[in-house]
């Protein structure tokens, strides 16, 4: 039953009454579907008609954008969030260090895949995504804002690469619990002395590599990680010098740790216990890999100090140490702990290592450790 203008509508031997469209382009006639009566009535029929034709003129072929419309949504079906997830952590992977890269894969899939992994990348709602964090908090609270930030990277991937059109994160913050996160446990300057009796009256508890690691990091201050992993071609004994490479740095930065004498004789101890080994503390069962740096923490805990220190304490100690009773200014004793300026402009000016009063600093600490022992 012709309407005009190509427009008619098609009645099948079963009865049911289907608006096609015949229409010209490029020279070949062909044929779109528009729907079935009485769902759409003769006035929308006209009204798809119109449209379709102005298409036409313009040189879009209506059916082969209809098939276009269906890939592309068919596509969107198949991407799941964790497809997409995963695409945007393997362009991260090469910026990232290896073991930053292991932690984001692993709360990825522990606090997100499991709620959001296999659901449509576009039809993953505010309330979803909201319902997820909110599970996230009840267990892990310190992540929950880090992980939404990492789930708006990808839906911002997403967007960037054509396969999204919002971020579903977006304002989320509002309705998340604030967390505070608290200092690291450490004793006072003025609990030190106690606390270095205890761990000498400790000694014959530990094994002898876990006690050179804790007066190691006492007398270095450094990250407990940069401690453990710590390499033998890393220590230079001529120079009284340990250089760690940037790669093991939190900062990405080199960091260079002068050795006192005493620190010296503790390292040339364990060179005596792991010598030919690649990392100067060795694990007990692998030597092949660094002791675990639980090691050190479970001691303290077992000294009696659980909630009162750990192994990050020793920076904070030190740093009081140094100020409060070797007078050193907060500048020189913030270098040795590698902290950079917190200021963008500070970074870019400031290249002041203070390597010579460093140098004296640390020798002095460790005698002031020997005189309160």
């Amino acid at each position: 039953m012709a309407d005009g203008e190509g427009l008619y509508l098609e009645v099948t031997p079963a009865g049911t009454k289907l608006w096609r469209l015949k229409y010209r382009l490029y020279g070949k006639e062909k044929r779109i579907s528009i729907g079935a009566y009485p769902d759409v009535s003769i006035v929308g029929a006209r009204q798809a008609k119109e449209e379709i034709k102005k298409e036409i003129k313009a040189g879009i072929d209506p059916v082969l954008k209809r098939q276009q419309a269906a890939q592309i949504n068919a596509l969107n079906q198949q991407l799941d969030f964790k497809s997409m997830a995963m695409e945007w952590y393997w362009k991260q992977v090469p910026l990232w260090k290896p073991k930053h890269a292991t932690i984001i894969k692993h709360r990825f899939e522990k606090y997100v895949f499991p709620f959001l992994g296999h659901f449509p990348l576009t039809e993953i709602k505010p309330l979803q995504m909201l319902n997820c964090l909110q599970k996230m908090e009840k267990t892990a609270p310190d992540l929950t804002r880090r992980m939404k930030a990492a789930c708006s990277h990808v839906f911002k991937y997403a967007i960037a690469t054509g396969r999204a059109e919002n971020d579903p994160t977006y304002g989320l913050e509002a309705a998340l619990k604030k967390f505070k996160r608290g200092h690291y446990a450490s004793i006072s300057v003025d609990e030190f002395p106690e606390f270095l009796t205890c761990l000498n009256d400790y000694r014959r508890h530990l094994h002898r590599q876990t006690f050179l690691a804790l007066h190691l990091l006492l007398l270095t201050f450094v990250r407990t990680c940069e401690l453990v992993e710590a390499r033998w071609e890393e220590i230079n004994f001529e120079k009284a010098m340990w250089v760690i490479p940037a790669q093991r740095m939190k900062m990405n930065l080199p960091h260079v740790v002068p050795l006192s004498r005493q620190a010296l004789a503790l390292f040339q101890e364990l060179k005596e216990i792991n010598a030919g080994r690649e990392f100067i503390f060795t694990g007990y069962y692998n030597p092949r890999k660094p002791m675990s740096k639980n090691t050190m923490l479970v001691a303290i805990k077992r000294m009696g100090y659980n909630g009162k220190m750990t192994g990050h304490g020793f920076r904070a100690l030190a740093l009081g140490i140094l100020k409060e009773k070797l007078g050193y200014s907060h500048e020189i004793a913030d270098r040795q702990l590698a902290h950079v300026p917190k200021s963008s402009v500070d970074r870019a000016y400031d290249r002041a290592q203070f390597l010579p009063q460093r140098i004296q600093m640390m020798q002095e600490y460790a005698d002031y450790i020997d005189k309160v022992r």
